[in-house]
């Protein structure tokens, strides 16, 4: 007797759950995705250590677009993920003036990278991450390879706007364990990568799901804080790594839905275990396991309001080197030879060494009950666990590698430890050198002046 009562209480539950998203009021929303995979060489991303054009493709990759709200008022705000390594600002700025035509205001669209270290190079993205200059087919690859990126984002956009629909908005946060802190430290000084098991991590997943009339998910957006690199530098195939597989195992169970990912404040934390396909597939699963288990319990309503605000702000470098340590520089092989031989040329023709690197930060507020802060670069912990003190991680949700990947954006405290994500990872991205420590005060100020008091 004590089970039949159980069951009908589970079923009263579901039965008012329900009957409370139909009574809410509806936004329009859309969402598509459109093939992205190259059908000819091209070199990957994210290691320097390759020297050819991928080999095939282990997954196909996407870009997916989720746009929420009629033409009215502000217009739609529109997400448009990427599984790729960093999309720069560069290319976002070529697509705008299509995309602008489409009714979009810039200050409501948000591109994410995956940052999936096995998808095509871009013209923009990390100058410096090969060893040598590239070879001319492979340049005029990678030139193309931009080129059509543009031209499938806009598709993707135009196709979400196209789809538009009413729906219900809701969101929760659940967790994921497969991030680990890959700094190895000593005497609180960076030693390395590998996995420091007392080293912080964001294993929060904030979830966001759109519902059709008839209560089908139309589109799934989940957000978790790690690398895409469970793939190495000796894996050179086309996929788009954990986040990857995550999407194709959440269409898998939600046939209806479009399944968006994107990446928290993840800069400083790898996949365990990495370096095997079967692991990537591994921790897709487990994420979507974790998106299957929340889309089956209670979720959050949002508001069918979102306002969106975007400041750009300028992040200042530390102390620029001398002319002599350029020159050092130019010296040496591979990466930092390109490096320094371009800072020097620089100086030679008289230009200036950038004192700062242009940083716009975005966010969405879904009234009281959401705010999503826009972070571009690959942002570390640091920043997820400082927002979420001052702001109330109960409704607050972080994502990185937003509307630019400029470089790493380290905090005050990794500045003092050193290491690849203050210093070295510069190079490749063809900084002058580590942020200034007052980046941090800049970033967590111009945050709290975009979001609600």
């Amino acid at each position: 007797m004590a089970t039949s009562f159980r069951s009908i209480g589970l079923l009263l539950v579901v039965c008012l759950s329900g009957l409370v998203s139909a009574g809410e009021p509806t936004i329009p929303v859309g969402a598509a995705r459109v093939d992205i995979t190259p059908d000819y060489a091209v070199r990957l991303s994210g290691y320097s250590s390759r020297r050819t054009p991928f080999e095939s493709v282990a997954q196909r990759i996407w870009a997916k677009a989720l746009a929420i709200g009629g033409d009215g008022g502000e217009g739609p705000a529109v997400l448009l993920t990427v599984d790729n390594c960093g999309v720069p600002a560069a290319l976002v700025d070529r697509a705008w003036p299509r995309l602008q035509q489409l009714g979009l205001r810039r200050e409501r669209l948000v591109v994410c990278s995956s940052h999936s270290h096995t998808a095509p190079w871009l013209i923009g993205f990390a100058p410096f991450l090969a060893q040598d200059e590239l070879p001319a087919d492979e340049q005029e690859a990678r030139e193309r390879y931009t080129r059509q990126l543009t031209d499938w984002m806009v598709e993707a956009v135009a196709k979400a706007l196209a789809r538009r629909a009413p729906a219900h908005l809701s969101w929760t946060q659940g967790e994921v364990g497969f991030a680990a802190n890959r700094r190895v430290m000593k005497d609180e000084r960076w030693t390395g990568f590998g996995v420091q098991a007392d080293g912080p991590v964001d294993h929060r997943l904030p979830l966001l799901v759109a519902r059709s009339a008839d209560e089908k998910p139309v589109a799934v957006w989940a957000n978790y804080a790690c690398h895409c690199t469970t793939l190495g530098g000796d894996f050179n195939q086309v996929c788009g790594d954990w986040s990857g597989y995550a999407q194709e195992c959440i269409e898998a169970d939600f046939p209806s839905a479009t399944a968006l990912v994107s990446i928290g404040c993840g800069a400083d934390a790898n996949p365990e275990p990495r370096g095997r396909l079967e692991y990537a597939e591994q921790h897709g699963r487990a994420l979507a396991d974790e998106v299957k288990r929340l889309l089956a319990g209670p979720l959050r309503p949002l508001p069918p309001q979102i306002d969106c605000r975007r400041k750009q702000v300028e992040l200042p470098f530390g102390e620029l080197p001398s002319r002599a340590a350029w020159e050092e520089a130019a010296r040496a092989g591979g990466s930092r030879g390109l490096h320094g031989r371009y800072f020097l040329n620089l100086i030679e023709r008289g230009e200036p060494v950038p004192a700062a690197l242009p940083y716009p930060i975005a966010a969405w507020k879904f009234g009281d009950a959401l705010s999503m802060v826009f972070l571009p670069g690959e942002v570390v912990v640091d920043y997820a666990t400082m927002l979420n003190q001052r702001h109330g991680a109960d409704r607050l949700w972080i994502t990185a590698y937003a509307n630019d990947v400029p470089c790493y954006i380290a905090s005050k405290r990794i500045l003092r430890e050193g290491g690849y994500e203050a210093d070295q990872s510069m190079i490749f991205y063809g900084r002058p050198t580590r942020l200034a420590p007052e980046a941090e005060d800049i970033i967590l100020q111009t945050v709290a002046e975009l979001l609600p008091k």
